[in-house]
């Protein structure tokens, strides 16, 4: 009944809107060029033969995300799942994927560097992003291209990172739950060869025990070396927060006063982290250098919440690299050749301070104590090449390759196999915690792309591509084992797409279209049970749509939709766990995802904007018995300029109030929800000298 409602809102105001824009004498608004940097260079989207999506300045500061769900709903084929505080988990193109090794199959960027090494990756690693005073994200759906390796597998998202130049700016901002932030962008002088982004931000949280503070800084500073530009960038991130858990029980979430408590009081998560890189740059006649090297360093530890006998998990990483690449351009061609080193030193350990509360085969599985301590070395090299033929003005051929090896020193600092920490076995089988005998491991990969555009005239470009994406094994999937795991035999997934796109861009609209059909092999699923299911097989197919349309300077709509089947492409009937079955839905992957906006401004000095976002319903298990019903929201921004210096903005969430879960689950013989937000109500006032 929502969905009508809404749908018939919408419907209305679209409809007065186009009135309004038939009626109005003003002259028509150009829909700006949109710029992306998906090649290590920047160039139009008219101009690029593949998917990508770009949320510019604007949209970052005009959605003022508290969480970065709120603005990744805008991008087709994207939904960043909202946890407690700021956990989340990822879908681009694919499904919500969770367990050991799930977050390996995105690739996180800043300014086109990697914020973590290969296979160190973590779930919620995006809020090591400071995508809060952003200049731009883009995100590329499915594998990336031959300059992105291990990880460019479902999806690719690059923070750009405001540099010297970048408008200055003081905010404050109040809200709901206690809600405070400030941001800052400094210095006032355009010309300053330096720029400052700041945050700080403190959320009470709408459930019990669910407070979170966190503050985010980043430095860049531009100089000359060499005969070229370098820009020096650092970025540190810190997260203290007060973690809420599940609630269980069928639709639990629909309970306001059940959905607001706490039942994991003592769950918690702090998390840090620190980059420092450098871009430099340097242009000749037909040839460009671009090399970016990087120091790296992050700590995290937090309660497992969702895991019977909730152990304490504490993780952490140095690293260091260097991306080095070439390109030599003439009128007919431009190759792209480089090389990528990195160097990480990680370690994990996790212990469990009480004993297990649960089934009694989880008590006698899940003992108390130390579970794991162990320590990788991490060393990986890759050469890669891409080259591009321009046939004539309108046709673009394009052929690309990264070959990539890894390999892995472990280092088990426990005693081997799945007894307790002093030895001793557990009954019902043996423990769940496995660890394997010290060990190295290397794995090898090709990634071969290739693409073709064809410019049907000066506004439309049509593209199609195949391409492999791939991702070793994370160091959790290897060395983190469960019970009858002593060596973990994985392979490198692999996912190979076919995808089609057509995309316009004129005066007053712009259309990104694009249709795609993936398959993946020897993923890891974490089934129901908890258990690590390898060998996996999916296989994914789908459209996306980005629609803008924008008749004159007072109004615009857009639409970002997408549908989309993920299933499983093998069939595994365990002795224990959940069965996948092949042709089934994979749980957690809605078919039906949308956003849908209206900006109006009805004043020189006002601008609106209703957005409805729409989630469909999806299986909350592999075999398909049990489902989330979906949901649809409303959020209304407003924002008035005071003056030439000053802006005054409410944002209103979850406008109607609705009663819905941010996700929604199966496991251990529970239906789990994480609650979502009410309505709730933002005012920022922000400082431009």
């Amino acid at each position: 009944m929502i969905a009508i409602r809404t749908l018939l809102t919408l419907t209305l105001l679209i409809h007065a809107a186009v009135i309004f824009a038939e009626t109005s004498k003003e002259p028509q608004s150009e829909i700006a060029e949109i710029v992306v940097t998906a090649q290590r260079r920047e160039q139009s989207t008219l101009d690029h033969g593949g998917n990508i999506e770009r949320l510019d300045f604007q949209d970052v500061q005009a959605v003022g995300h508290q969480h970065v769900h709120e603005l990744m709903n805008r991008v087709a084929g994207a939904w960043i799942v909202r946890g407690s505080g700021q956990e989340h988990l990822t879908a681009i193109r694919s499904p919500v994927l969770s367990g050991a090794g799930s977050c390996g199959g995105f690739l996180m960027l800043e300014d086109g560097i990697p914020v973590r090494p290969s296979g160190f990756c973590n779930v919620n690693q995006m809020f090591e992003l400071f995508t809060e005073q952003a200049r731009g994200i883009e995100v590329v759906r499915g594998p990336g291209s031959a300059l992105y390796g291990s990880n460019a597998l479902h999806g690719v998202v690059n923070a750009l990172m405001p540099g010297p130049g970048s408008s200055p700016y003081l905010a404050l901002e109040y809200g709901a739950n206690d809600f405070m932030r400030t941001r800052i962008s400094m210095p006032a002088d355009h010309d300053a060869n330096w720029h400052m982004s700041f945050m700080y931000g403190r959320d009470g949280g709408f459930r019990d025990d669910s407070e979170h503070r966190q503050g985010k800084l980043h430095i860049k500073r531009r100089a000359s070396l060499a005969g070229g530009e370098l820009l020096l960038g650092f970025t540190a991130t810190d997260l203290d927060q007060d973690t809420a858990g599940f609630v269980n029980g069928f639709e639990a979430y629909r309970d306001e006063a059940l959905s607001q408590m706490n039942f994991n009081p003592d769950a918690f998560r702090k998390a840090e982290s620190q980059r420092l890189y450098g871009i430099w740059t340097r242009r000749f006649e037909r040839l460009d250098l671009d090399v970016r090297p990087y120091l790296r360093h992050s700590d995290m530890s937090f309660l497992h919440h969702f895991a019977p006998g909730t152990p304490l998990e504490k993780n952490g990483q140095v690293s260091a690299g260097v991306l080095a690449s070439v390109a030599l351009r003439s009128n007919k061609r431009q190759v792209t050749a480089g090389l990528d080193f990195e160097w990480a030193d990680a370690f994990l350990d996790q212990f469990q301070q009480g004993p297990t509360v649960g089934s009694p085969q989880q008590v006698a599985t899940r003992p108390q104590g130390q579970h794991y301590d162990y320590r990788v070395d991490q060393f990986s090299l890759a050469p890669f090449v891409q080259v591009e033929w321009f046939l004539d003005d309108a046709w673009t051929l394009a052929a690309g390759a990264r070959f990539e090896h890894i390999r892995y020193d472990y280092d088990n600092r426990m005693l081997d196999g799945n007894t307790r920490a002093d030895g001793t076995t557990c009954d019902a089988g043996g423990c769940l915690y496995s660890r394997p005998a010290d060990r190295s491991d290397e794995f090898t990969n090709l990634a071969p792309k290739f693409s073709a555009s064809y410019r049907l005239d000066e506004q439309t470009l049509l593209y199609a591509s195949l391409a492999r994406g791939f991702r070793a094994p994370q160091m959790t999937e290897l060395y983190r084992l469960q019970n009858g795991q002593f060596v973990s035999d994985l392979d490198s997934e692999q996912l190979d797409s076919l995808e089609f796109g057509w995309r316009t861009e004129h005066d007053a609209w712009r259309s990104d279209i694009s249709l795609f059909a993936m398959r993946k092999r020897d993923s890891v699923f974490r089934d129901a049970q908890g258990f690590n299911v390898s060998g996996a097989r999916t296989r994914h197919s789908g459209i996306e749509a980005s629609l803008a349309w924008r008749p004159n300077a007072r109004f615009e709509a857009l639409l970002d939709a997408t549908y989309a089947r993920h299933r499983y492409d093998f069939t595994f009937i365990p002795q224990r766990g959940e069965r996948f079955i092949d042709g089934n839905d994979v749980d957690s992957a809605p078919r039906w995802l949308g956003s849908a906006r209206l900006r109006f401004s009805p004043a020189t000095r006002l601008d609106l904007e209703l957005q409805w976002v729409h989630l469909g319903d999806y299986f909350l298990d592999a075999e398909n018995r049990f489902e989330y019903s979906g949901h649809d929201l409303l959020n209304l921004r407003g924002s008035w300029r005071v003056n030439d210096r000053t802006r005054f903005t409410l944002r209103l969430n979850n406008l109607t109030g609705r009663r819905y879960a941010d996700r929604a689950d199966f496991a251990f013989g529970n239906f789990r929800y994480f609650p979502g937000r009410g309505r709730e109500l933002f005012a920022e006032i922000k400082y431009a000298p």
